[in-house]
């Protein structure tokens, strides 16, 4: 049944039973262990490599397929299995919307161990493609090599590469030529940057020596058809900088904010960074039921504009407002649920501890000419007090939709203290989410439950649940 190869394991026709964690599926090695392995889909029958073994599972690659899973579909991209962005490309959308709700199931259940309603349907993404309005892109100057490459004997030339980082390489990038996660004209703008850099011999980073002119590209789109594009510089280089920015600018005149930012930190994140606007304005404007909401550089704004409707109509659904509450909305970010749910509600505050955040929630309520909505910068745990809660009133419903991690225990405490008579959990991971419903279940009842597939062709979900004080 298995065989020693050079001091790893073979296993053979071991058949495909599930989708686990991370988007990698599970089958069941001959001696019991579970077996993690990438790019299969259950139901498929394969012969399994591994590359690592450890007390409780193997981790290992498919390297024969004898039968096929009913649920595969041929993927569309031609980066898929590389780039591994898109983990799910070869399963049929309904399997990936059926996996996406038993997740949710599994983490309510069996870390919230709670009573729980019967779940409503996932709803899934009308978009299975093109969906995402906002995209990350790193340069480099020694792009990752296919096997096939490696094998060459031919000369690869140049080695500059616009792309995503190979999982679990911090300083490989693999070179994209066509992504389809967000709308054109992303892959012509990438496209254009890379060509016309190489053309001009503008260098690309490297991570390792740390150097080269070009670090990152980031583009955002807006359902209004507005488009921001960043560039990421290493070195400070006036000439060549407007060189590229001045191209770019004359080739896609639909850009409505170019702006770029120098950054010779250790790390390309943009929060701590003096951001340039160099054409345009610096901000673009989303659109959701007339409300106008301005998303800057480094603005959160949910990843899949169309689906976030969706998301927050079910929110407002499950708050089921009648114009005489006050809402508290806890991690408001920008505000856009808090503006969302507003014409329902008497009073609504958000509170967020990034003040940048809190500036454009401000501007937003102001140019919607909402009146009822107000906003306050603070670590929630913090903030989140009695005397707060005298000054603006106690809650009729809390609507919170934290980062991963959850919510901290403190703000737990406070919400199980004010006891609102609703409380609706936006999350986007379900397992901290159970956690949560568990430290609540003394004093409040799940009684509605509702995935929402933002992204799809991966393993991530959103789930939004309902607890009614008991």
């Amino acid at each position: 049944m298995a065989k020693k190869n050079t001091d790893k394991v073979v296993f053979h026709q071991i058949k495909v039973l599930d989708a686990g964690a991370k988007g990698v599926s599970v089958a069941k090695a001959p001696d019991g262990k579970v077996v993690f392995i990438p790019n299969v889909v259950p139901g498929d029958v394969v012969d399994v490599q591994t590359f690592k073994k450890r007390k409780a599972y193997y981790e290992g690659k498919a390297v024969h397929f004898h039968e096929y899973s009913e649920h595969r579909v041929e993927p569309i991209c031609e980066h898929f299995g590389v780039c591994g962005g898109c983990k799910w490309q070869n399963m049929k959308y309904s399997q990936q919307l059926y996996y996406k709700q038993n997740e949710v199931k599994n983490h309510l259940q069996r870390i919230g161990k709670i009573e729980l309603p019967e779940f409503e349907p996932i709803l899934g993404s009308e978009k299975q493609f093109f969906y995402r309005n906002k995209m990350e892109f790193s340069f480099s100057n020694c792009r990752w090599l296919t096997e096939k490459e490696i094998d060459s004997t031919e000369d690869l030339g140049n080695r500059n590469a616009l792309g995503f980082h190979i999982p679990k390489m911090w300083d490989k990038i693999l070179d994209i030529n066509k992504c389809h996660l967000q709308e054109d004209p992303s892959n012509a703008i990438r496209n254009e940057v890379r060509a016309f850099a190489n053309e001009h011999g503008l260098t690309f980073f490297n991570p390792r020596a740390h150097e080269g002119l070009l670090r990152t590209l980031m583009l955002r789109t807006a359902s209004t058809g507005e488009i921001m594009v960043l560039i990421q510089f290493f070195e400070n280089d006036k000439a060549n900088r407007e060189l590229l920015l001045d191209h770019l600018y004359e080739k896609f005149p639909q850009i409505t904010s170019l702006q770029y930012v120098i950054n010779n930190k250790a790390n390309d994140t943009l929060y701590d960074t003096d951001i340039k606007l160099y054409k345009g304005r610096d901000y673009i404007l989303e659109e959701m039921e007339g409300l106008k909401f301005s998303i800057n550089a480094k603005s959160f704004y949910q990843t899949n504009s169309d689906q976030a409707y969706e998301l927050y109509k079910i929110t407002r659904d499950f708050a089921g407002l009648t114009g005489n509450e006050i809402v508290y909305d806890l991690y408001t970010g920008t505000g856009t649920i808090a503006q969302f749910v507003s014409k329902k509600a008497k009073k609504v505050i958000g509170v967020e501890s990034v003040p940048e955040a809190i500036k454009d929630a401000k501007l937003n309520a102001e140019r919607n000419e909402i009146t009822n909505c107000e906003f306050f910068v603070g670590d929630m745990k913090v903030v989140f007090n009695d005397s707060f809660i005298a000054q603006h009133g106690h809650p009729d419903v809390i609507i919170t939709d934290p980062p991963r991690d959850g919510m901290h225990k403190d703000v737990i405490e406070q919400i199980m203290k004010i006891a609102p008579e609703k409380v609706v959990y936006v999350s986007c991971n379900s397992a901290t989410q159970a956690r949560d419903l568990a430290l609540m279940d003394e004093k409040y009842k799940v009684t509605r439950v509702r995935p929402v597939d933002m992204f799809p062709q991966t393993h991530h979900v959103e789930n939004v649940v309902l607890l009614e004080r008991r």
